[in-house]
This record gives structure tokens, sequence and C-alpha cells, in this order.
């Protein structure tokens, strides 16, 4: 069944229809939920939040966009409504043991180890900046919407935006160059 006929079948009532959803996306919403959070308790309290609103909200999906797409915004909206309740910066651990290791070889998928890179990159920035950047970049935010959602100014997601660009490009630059670390 594809992910529409599934979230149908979740709608009419059939029991295991919204798990099988689940399993097809939830590495992604996962990813999505760490890209987008302070944190790993963050990420995993949003996700939960987000799965939660969608299994009762399946009903007022439209169809206008994939089941995937659908989801990962319910994901990046409960992220950012986390960041705004909290209101408090906590530390970002970039400890080894929370950085996800491949799944395959890595000589075998290029594309996968440049996200694992561009990832790790990404939780080097300030989680300010990070938040900002996934908002504008991943999520697809107007700046306005973003400001919005998070509570400050437009002016500053846009300068948020900027030092984190400078800031991955500065780390993509370093880690593509290993013989010119410091």
């Amino acid at each position: 069944m594809s992910d529409v006929e599934l979230l149908r079948a979740h709608v009419a009532g059939q029991r295991h229809a919204f798990a099988e959803i689940l399993r097809r996306h939830n590495d992604h919403l996962w990813q999505t939920a760490l890209r987008t959070s302070y944190n790993r308790e963050d990420a995993a309290d949003s996700l939960q939040d987000a799965l939660l609103s969608a299994h009762r909200t399946a009903g007022s999906f439209r169809g206008e966009a994939e089941v995937r797409s659908w989801l990962h915004a319910i994901v990046v909206n409960a992220c950012l409504d986390r960041i705004r309740r909290n209101k408090t910066r906590r530390a970002v651990s970039l400890s080894p043991e929370n950085m996800p290791e491949p799944a395959e070889e890595r000589d075998e998928f290029a594309e996968l180890e440049m996200s694992l890179v561009v990832g790790h990159a990404l939780f080097t920035l300030p989680p300010e900046q990070r938040t900002a950047l996934v908002a504008i970049e991943m999520a697809g935010y107007s700046v306005a919407d973003a400001a919005a959602k998070l509570g400050v100014p437009e002016g500053t997601i846009k300068s948020r935006c900027a030092r984190a660009r400078q800031r991955l490009k500065e780390r993509l630059e370093f880690l593509r160059d290993p013989g010119n670390r410091k």
C-alpha cells in the first residue's frame, strides 16, 4: 500500500496502518527532530508530540503533499514549538556517542557520507544559529515565519543564518582538507 492509502486506512480504523507509515519514515523523522532541536531529549519529546499529533489529525491530511512531507512539517513544527516553550538555551553535546554511525560502508555511499559530514558540521553550530538555519533552509520557512515560530525579530533570523552559513563553510572546508586541522 502507498503512504496515502495507509493513512486513509488508519483514518478508517485499520489497526496497524499508522505503525507501517512510521516504520517507513521513522529514521528520516528522527534525523529531522535531531537537526531541529537543541538536544536529543528535546528531539525525542518533540518527535513523540509530533507523532501523536499526526495520529490524531490524520483525517485532516488533504493530499496536497506527500505523507512524508506532511509528517516532516509536523515534526519541525513540534520542535520549533518546544524551543519556543523552553526559551532556555541548554548546551548541546557533540560527543561521538551522540553522532549517528553510517548504516553501510562509507566508500559505497558517498551521498550518505556527505549527509553525515554536513549533519556533523551542523551540530557544531550554536543552537540558535542551527535552529534558524534549519527552519529556513531545511524546513522551508520564510524569514517572517521562522521569526514568529522562534519568537525573535526577522533581523535576528537573518543574522543567525548568515553567521551559521559562514561557520558551516569554514567547518566544511576544514573537513575537506584533513591535513589542515588545527
